[in-house]
This record gives C-alpha cells, sequence and structure tokens, in this order.
C-alpha cells in the first residue's frame, strides 16, 4: 500500500508542475458535466411538471368518463349519474390568457372530488382549501413559480379575457402553468355555462362501466386512459432531441480532457519508465492513474453540476415557454432537482473520465519497462492508429448510409446522426493528413516544405482538438440550416395559413351574433367561422377543425397532395383534408376512406387532400363547418377570420372593439399573429442556439488547451529553425500561418458534414420525431461565416502560445540543442 500511494504521489506532482494542463483537464470535464447535466435538469422539470399535472385531478387513484370523440357536455349527465348512485365529480378545462400568458385553467366541484389527486392540493372537503374555492370570495389556486411568471401576488385577481378570476392562492405541489377554479367560475371565464369537459371517478367505483351508455344515452363513457397521458408522448421527441444535443456537448467537451490526458501521458513516459526501474508493477501504474483521474473527476464533476445547475436556470425559462406553446404542458420556468440528478451527473463524469483515460491506463499497463525510451516505435504506432482509424470512419459512414437508406423509426434515425457524427470525427485526422502530406509535396521553397511536413506532424497533438472544433462546426452547419430552413418555410406557410387579415376569438356568449355584427361594419368583406372537436386517431390525440366553404380557403390553403374535386368533396362534407403528421401515423393518402368518431355515430369520409402543419405535434382533421356543425353539436368555437378591404384591418377592429356587446372578445390582425407565432418559433429554438454556441466555445477551450500545453514541447522543432537564421517573430507568424491553415481545411471538412446532418435531421429525425417533413433550404453565407469563426477560433486559442514563442529568450531556444533528442 505504501509503493502505490508513493506511486500516486509521483504522478500527482506532474500536474504541479502543469497547472495550466491541470485547468485544461479540469475545465473539459467540467464543461462536459455542465452540458449534459444542464440539459438533463431541463429534461427532468418538465417531466415533473408532467407528473404534477397528471396526478392533480387524480393520476391512477381515478378513472375518466367522458365524450370518447372529445369535446363538452352538459351538466345534467351529472346530476343524472349522482342520482343513479355514481360517485362522480365534474371537471371543466380550457385555456385563459393571463399576463400575456396561456396557461390551463381547471374547474372542479371540490365537495365531490374523489380521494387523491386534486384533494392533497386543495386539502379535504369539509375545509381547508376546498372551503376557500367555494366561499365568496373564492380563490384561484396556483403553484408559487406561476405567480412569479405572472408577476402577481398572492391575493391579486387578474382580469381574463371572459371575466376576473378570484383571487390568487400559492399552494405547493401543483403543476406548473394550471391554475384551479371552482368550476362554476370556469364555466363563467370560459363562456361555457353548464359545461363539463369530463367526469371523475374513484378507480375501484365498482359501477358497471358499460351501464354509462343507458343511463346517458350513449354519450359518455368510461375512458381507459385520460387525455393527459398524451402530453408525455407528444414531448418524448422533443425531449429525445434536447437529450441528443446535450450529449453531443458532452462528447466534445471530454475532447478536451482526453487531449489533456494524452499530452499528459506522452509528458510522463519518462517518469512511467523510472518508476517501472525502481520497481512499481505495471499493475501498480496502472491502478495509480485510474485512482488519480477518479479523483480529478469527483472534483471536476462536482464543479460542473454547479455549472449545470446555472446553464439549466438560464434556460429553462425558454424551454417551458416552447412547452407550452408548442404543446401546452404546464410546465413553470423553474426547476426542481432530485439527488438522483445529481448522482447520476456525477457518474457520466467518471464513465467520461474512464473513457477519456482508458487508452493511456491500458497502455500503463501493458508497458514494458524500456518502452518509454522508444519515441520512433511510438509515432510508427500512431501511424498504425491512424490507418486503423481511418478504416473505423470508413466502417461507420457505410453503417451511416445504410441507415438512411433502410433504418424506420426515431432510435435508427439517431444511431444514423452518432454513426455519421462519429465516422466524421474519426475520418478528420485522416483527411487532414492527406491534405497536408499533398501540400507538403506540391510545395517548392525550403520553408513552405517544412511548414506543411511540421504541420503533418503537429496535427496527431492537435487531432482531438480539431476533431471536437469539427464537430461543433458542423453541428452548427447542421442545425443552423435546419433552423433557417424551417423558419422560412414555416414564414411561407403562415402566409398561406393566415389569409384573414383580422382575428376574433371571445367567450360563446358575447360572440352570439358576431357574424352580423362583423358584416355590419364597413370594409368587411367575410366573416368566417370555425369549430374544434377533439377524437382519438389510432390511438393518437387529434383535433377535427370545421372550416366554412369560402374562396379564402380554396384559394389559398396549403395542399401537399389533393384529389382534382378536393374542394367540392369538402363542400358536400364528403372529404376531409388531413394534416401530414396525422397521414403519416395512420399510413393515409388521397383517396382513402377515413372513418371520424363523430358525436352522432362514426362518420364515414374520404381523404380528399393532405396538407402541411408545422409545429403541431397533434394530428389535425379538416372538414365542412356545417357538417361539422352538425355532427358536434357541442363542439367548441373556434376564432372568426375576417376578410377586410385592402388596409383596413385597423379600422375594422378599433371599430368592433368599441361594440359594448364584445368587450370580452379579443382581437389581433394578421400581422400580430405571425409575430406572435414566428416569436414562439425563436423561443423554440433559442435552447438549440444556446447549445450550439457553447459547443463551439467548448471547442475553442479545446483547441487552446491543446496548443497551451504543446507550445512548450515544440521548441526542438522550432529551435533548428532560428539557428539558421529564421526570427522568434518570423517563427510566430508561420505557427499561425499554420493553425489558420488547420482550421481552414477543418472548416472545409464540416461543410459537407453539416449538410449531411441538416438532411439527416430535416429527412429522417424529424419525420420520426414529429411527422412532418421540411424542405432543405441551403445558406452559403452560414457556411462562409462558420468558416471564418473557426479562423477567428484558431486565431484566438493561439495567441497566448504565439505570444509566448514571439517572447521566448534565446538561452532558451539555444538551451533545446544541449538535450538528447
Amino acid at each position: 500500500m505504501s509503493g502505490f500511494r508513493w506511486t500516486l504521489a509521483v504522478l500527482l506532482s506532474h500536474w504541479r508542475r502543469r497547472p495550466g494542463q491541470l485547468a485544461a483537464l479540469m475545465a473539459g470535464l467540467a464543461l462536459a458535466t455542465a452540458l449534459w447535466s444542464g440539459v438533463q435538469a431541463l429534461n427532468l422539470a418538465a417531466r415533473d411538471s408532467y407528473d404534477r399535472a397528471a396526478r392533480l385531478l387524480g393520476g391512477a387513484a381515478t378513472v375518466t368518463i367522458a365524450r370518447p370523440e372529445g369535446g363538452t357536455f352538459d351538466q345534467s349527465l351529472w346530476v343524472d349519474l349522482r342520482r343513479a348512485g355514481w360517485p362522480v365529480s365534474p371537471v371543466l378545462e380550457g385555456r385563459v390568457r393571463l399576463e400575456g400568458q396561456t396557461l390551463r385553467l381547471i374547474g372542479v366541484e371540490p365537495v365531490t372530488l374523489p380521494p387523491g389527486g386534486a384533494v392533497a392540493v386543495i386539502g379535504a372537503p369539509e375545509g381547508g382549501d376546498a372551503q376557500r374555492l367555494i366561499a365568496p370570495p373564492r380563490a384561484t389556486l396556483a403553484a408559487p413559480q406561476t405567480l412569479r411568471d405572472l408577476r402577481l401576488a398572492e391575493g391579486a385577481a387578474p382580469q381574463a379575457p371572459g371575466g376576473a378570476l378570484p383571487p390568487l392562492l400559492a399552494r405547493e405541489g401543483m403543476a406548473g402553468g394550471v391554475l384551479v377554479v371552482d368550476i362554476g367560475v370556469a364555466q363563467a371565464v370560459l363562456g361555457q355555462p353548464g359545461a363539463v369537459s369530463r367526469l371523475l371517478a374513484p378507480a375501484g367505483h365498482g359501477r358497471d362501466p358499460a351501464a354509462l351508455a343507458a343511463l346517458t344515452a350513449g354519450t359518455l363513457a368510461q375512458l381507459d386512459d385520460s387525455p393527459d397521458g398524451d402530453l408525455a408522448r407528444l414531448t418524448d421527441s422533443f425531449h429525445l432531441n434536447l437529450t441528443a444535443f446535450g450529449f453531443l456537448a458532452f462528447v466534445v467537451g471530454l475532447f478536451i480532457a482526453h487531449a489533456a490526458i494524452g499530452l499528459a501521458f506522452e509528458q510522463r513516459l519518462p517518469m512511467l519508465r523510472t518508476l517501472r526501474a525502481c520497481g512499481a508493477s505495471a499493475r501498480g501504474v496502472a491502478l495509480a492513474l485510474l485512482a488519480e483521474m477518479a479523483g480529478l473527476a469527483l472534483v471536476a464533476g462536482s464543479l460542473g453540476m454547479l455549472g449545470g445547475w446555472l446553464i439549466a436556470a438560464a434556460l429553462a425559462p425558454d424551454v417551458a415557454a416552447s412547452l407550452r406553446g408548442l404543446y401546452g404542458a404546464p410546465v413553470s420556468g423553474g426547476l426542481s432537482l432530485s439527488p438522483w440528478w445529481w448522482l447520476s451527473g456525477l457518474g457520466m463524469t467518471l464513465l467520461g473520465a474512464g473513457a477519456a483515460a482508458g487508452a493511456g491506463v491500458w497502455r500503463a499497463a501493458r508497458l514494458p519497462v524500456l518502452a518509454p525510451a522508444m519515441p520512433q516505435a511510438w509515432l510508427a504506432a500512431h501511424r498504425a492508429r491512424l490507418r486503423w482509424q481511418g478504416l473505423a470512419a470508413l466502417a461507420l459512414l457505410a453503417l451511416a448510409a445504410g441507415l438512411a437508406a433502410f433504418g424506420d423509426g426515431l432510435a435508427a434515425g439517431f444511431a444514423l446522426l452518432a454513426a455519421l457524427l462519429l465516422g466524421a470525427a474519426l475520418g478528420a485526422p485522416v483527411a487532414l493528413n492527406a491534405a497536408l502530406r499533398l501540400a507538403a509535396a506540391r510545395a517548392k521553397a525550403p520553408l513552405a516544405q517544412w511548414l506543411w511536413a511540421d504541420a503533418q506532424a503537429a496535427s496527431g497533438g492537435l487531432s482531438l482538438a480539431l476533431m471536437a472544433l469539427m464537430l461543433a462546426l458542423a453541428a452548427n452547419i447542421g442545425v443552423g440550416t435546419m433552423v433557417g430552413g424551417f423558419r422560412a418555410t414555416f414564414t411561407g406557410w403562415l402566409d398561406q395559413r393566415l389569409a384573414a387579415e383580422v382575428y376574433v376569438r371571445g367567450p360563446d356568449a358575447a360572440m352570439d351574433g358576431f357574424a352580423a355584427r362583423a358584416l355590419a361594419t364597413p370594409q368587411v368583406l367575410a366573416a368566417l367561422p370555425s369549430r374544434s372537436a377533439e377524437a382519438r386517431l389510432g390511438g393518437w390525440p387529434a383535433e377535427v377543425l370545421g372550416l366554412a366553404d369560402h374562396a379564402t380557403y380554396r384559394d389559398g390553403w396549403p395542399l401537399m397532395a389533393a384529389a382534382p374535386d378536393v374542394w367540392d368533396q369538402m363542400a358536400a362534407g364528403e372529404g376531409a383534408l388531413v394534416s401530414e403528421q396525422l397521414a403519416r401515423r395512420l399510413g393515409l393518402g388521397v383517396g382513402d376512406p377515413l372513418t371520424l368518431p363523430a358525436a352522432d355515430g362514426p362518420w364515414p369520409l374520404t381523404v380528399a387532400g393532405i396538407y402541411p402543419d408545422y409545429g403541431n405535434p397533434k394530428g389535425q382533421v379538416v372538414v365542412n363547418f356545417d357538417a361539422h356543425r352538425a355532427r358536434w353539436p357541442q363542439a367548441a368555437r373556434g376564432s372568426w377570420a375576417l376578410r377586410t378591404e385592402p388596409g383596413a384591418a385597423g379600422a375594422v377592429i378599433a371599430a368592433l372593439a368599441a361594440d359594448p356587446a364584445l368587450t370580452q372578445a379579443e382581437f389581433i390582425d394578421q400581422a400580430g399573429v405571425k409575430r406572435l407565432s414566428l416569436g414562439l418559433f425563436d423561443k423554440t429554438f433559442a435552447v438549440t442556439a444556446a447549445l450550439n454556441a457553447l459547443t463551439l466555445a467548448v471547442a475553442g477551450a479545446a483547441l487552446l488547451a491543446s496548443l497551451t500545453t504543446l507550445s512548450s514541447m515544440r521548441l526542438p522543432q522550432l529551435a533548428p529553425l532560428w539557428a539558421m537564421g529564421v526570427t522568434r517573430a518570423r517563427l510566430a507568424r508561420l505557427e499561425l500561418v499554420k493553425m489558420l491553415a488547420l482550421a481552414g481545411l477543418i472548416a472545409a471538412l464540416a461543410v459537407p458534414v453539416g449538410l449531411a446532418l441538416a438532411w439527416v435531421l430535416v429527412a429522417v429525425v424529424n419525420v420520426q420525431a414529429f411527422g412532418w417533413r421540411l424542405p432543405l433550404h441551403l445558406f452559403p453565407l452560414q457556411w462562409l461565416a462558420m468558416a471564418g469563426l473557426a479562423l477567428l477560433t484558431a486565431l484566438i486559442a493561439s495567441a497566448l502560445p504565439l505570444w509566448r514563442l514571439a517572447r521566448t529568450p534565446p538561452a532558451r531556444l539555444a538551451q533545446a540543442f544541449s538535450h538528447e533528442r
């Protein structure tokens, strides 16, 4: 044991003599841990919110009774079931906008709520918060984080479009973005008097579900799963994509650690030779290396976990806004982290450190005593590894091509991404070496020949940092191409979908007779209503949208495929338009039959067209408005679309807003809808942009760490040139040219890899994750920007080592000749 302790002490002395290298190693592990743990913290916080929302009204403790086709029903059915001895409690759900945010409003009847679920939050029916919900002035329950997001204090009575809510009351344990009120308050605020969304009953209520059909005239049924269960499935793709980016950032961060460990191992070869000559066993040296790395990893991992928490706290509001806007998910902008998060993050750090140090430890364990004294043998081994690395890169790229041609499913898509990026990373040093060899062969001047040959020799020590830079650049190009193309497509799609100049939404009571009021307003050409009902098709949640038969939709609705008489089929109530994602999930094409579960029974239709519906996680079906109203008489009213004369949107809004009957209505012009939609789009990809920037910063740090470490090892290569008359300043300029050349070559390699990554994201991952495919747009200016960024990164990373080289004392350069090499 004493020998092990002394061996460990000798190994640790290396870091005391090279604190910069120790800082690079610690920074690499800490950054990798921070990026990975930050993403995991965001995912865990979101899923915790989902679980709280699912438990809020009972979770597994209750069952749901509702319309199978979705939509609300009259509360008289609840009364009938109560009189028949059914222990059911009514719930009304809807969306309400407060302080510029959309929240989920849940109305409950506290006295009849089944045990568990909301009772755990609200309290016992005979008192506590249940009494506060019922007794004047009543209360609105919300999570403390929700109040902070709204910037409202307890006791405030916020004004919703449908009326004022009772004073806010903060309660721990509730999901973010959710407000709980008495059902009577919810009916008034949502403008749905007497409406109920679903009934809750204890899971073991003992009644025969089959009797519901007779008791409710076939209106209600006991559902096997709750609508809350759809949320986790719908958001899985979002979290999987976020995890993939986090893992990429983790791998890039590990390159710093791997580079520092590899260089430290090469520098410590004489030390290892001395230890072995003094009697230390190869096994003892390997164990000491493992213990050293485990201790450093725990310290760096702890710092990284703190950094991950800070990153997650900074990005949490954008992630919450994305999930609320895209999925209606009740996610707050706060974090609630468990001990499992800390342990799993430290575990990833230890695994990453082990992977980074594994090759060195293996070589140390199998190292003959005199092997460190043979540098040419190490160089030959490096060249052999480069050949094997090239073969491995070709195998991985071939695997990626096979997965692209024959793979299916989201797992295959991510395997394709992993094979592509890993193959490109392994192949980058091989391609770089070949390019430098070609440049050296074509060089004429002796100094130019030396420059390229030296660059080829130095690229081995910089290979890991250059691989990290190539991955970061490729990720930025690939994701930037996807996001830029998505934004361009999304903007054009909005112009088609949002053809009307003004959109109006309000409570049902306020919108009665709206068409007559609107058409009586000068400059209004048409008032087009819409309706919406929820349904489940093929096990997936879907929205059935009813639109009026009008030239606005006939001329402007975007269609990917359609029957020749698509709009005539729609007008006759015989055809339906199906969103791309739903068509992919159900395997539907134009002309295929489609049956909708309407309120009065199955509704057979024909798929008349397929249209893109970007950004919508749910499936959507569009049918004729009149047919929709006949099939779903209780369906929720949607917004009214007003066609106006050119430039008259502002005047129309002002005229209608002055109508006393429309004080509770919400008016928004076409430009406003686009601003909101594009604002949500930008928030959605803010996290991706942040992760890309962090990944590139980590790659720059890896390059800086490698250059700083190598600068002190390169004096023997530079001293002969100085002795032959090349000044230190010129040597520094030559080193700068070499680094910029390496960065330029890496940027050139990153462009095709980034485009391949963009294609995979657009054509494979996005289709499997969300069900819709985007056209691939190319942005050459972005490639030039990335090349410039690569050169700037190399310039910044090499600034300090080159400054040191230019100021190296001549005595130190001359001293290089006194060592035996």
